[in-house]
């Protein structure tokens, strides 16, 4: 019986390893965070259908993907350096934001559900618009009107909220973040490295420590500052895949606002 199940068994170990080698394959790897996995040219596999395990076995969407409303780890919470943002090629369709004398310095990005491994997306919850009462509570957090709308579709359904009470979330998390004073009313042009950002940002926050933010850059400039917290909201969380994402070694422009 076991010369009979040896080649059975070869047959298999064979298959994996071209199902490994099948084109897409990494699509399904739990290397995509936040929404880093949006542009690449092979589409992650989607969840299709909800999980029908027990509660106490939730569905991890390996990427970006579809996910179990309320069903998360941490909160990440973005903030868009504006006068970075303005320099890319989507700051040319952000008017309110980019336009000459906005002004704007650090502006809610969006609060993200995440998992320790990937992150949910489109969860299937709630109402895919917000209420204009809804809408008065991100009032000032997000540099337009239509970020908080598709930030809310995107990432605030798989909170497992309402949308007044997620909206409430975002400004408890910004509220509860100190801007470094070099970034307060930025009016001339600065380089730092992003490590001396993320330590600008721990010194002026107790509690945060390395290892619990990220700085993100584009075209060698500053764009975003991730911070993670818990699920509560009440401290701050260790996120090393967040952490780790970044931009390259060396100087990074920090344009100020404009």
């Amino acid at each position: 019986m076991l010369r009979r199940l040896r080649p059975a068994r070869s047959a298999l170990g064979l298959a994996l390893l071209l199902l490994a080698l099948a084109p897409g394959a990494r699509a399904a790897s739990s290397d995509c965070v936040l929404d880093e996995c949006a542009d690449q040219a092979t589409p992650a596999v989607p969840d299709a259908q909800p999980s029908f395990e027990p509660a106490s076995q939730p569905r991890r969407a390996p990427g970006g993907g579809s996910g179990v409303s309320g069903d998360f780890d941490f909160y990440v919470l973005s903030l868009s350096w504006s006068p970075g943002f303005c320099r890319a090629p989507a700051g040319a369709r952000a008017r309110g934001q980019c336009n000459p004398g906005a002004g704007l310095g650090f502006v809610v990005h969006g609060l993200w559900p995440q998992y320790e491994h990937g992150y949910p997306q489109d969860c299937p919850f709630g109402a895919q618009t917000p209420s204009r009462i809804a809408l008065q509570g991100a009032a000032g957090l997000y540099p337009s009107e239509g970020l908080a709308r598709y930030e809310w579709r995107k990432h605030g359904v798989c909170a497992g909220k309402s949308p007044t009470d997620y909206f409430a979330d975002v400004r408890r998390a910004h509220d509860a973040i100190v801007i470094p004073p070099p970034f307060q009313n930025a009016t001339a042009n600065q380089n730092w490295t992003a490590v001396d950002i993320e330590r600008a940002f721990i010194a002026a926050n107790t509690r945060l420590r390395p290892g619990m933010l990220g700085v993100a850059c584009a075209r060698g400039a500053l764009q975003e500052v991730r911070i993670c917290f818990s699920k509560d909201l009440r401290d701050f969380h260790n996120c090393p895949e967040v952490a780790r994402r970044g931009c390259p070694f060396g100087q990074i422009s920090v344009p100020p606002a404009l």
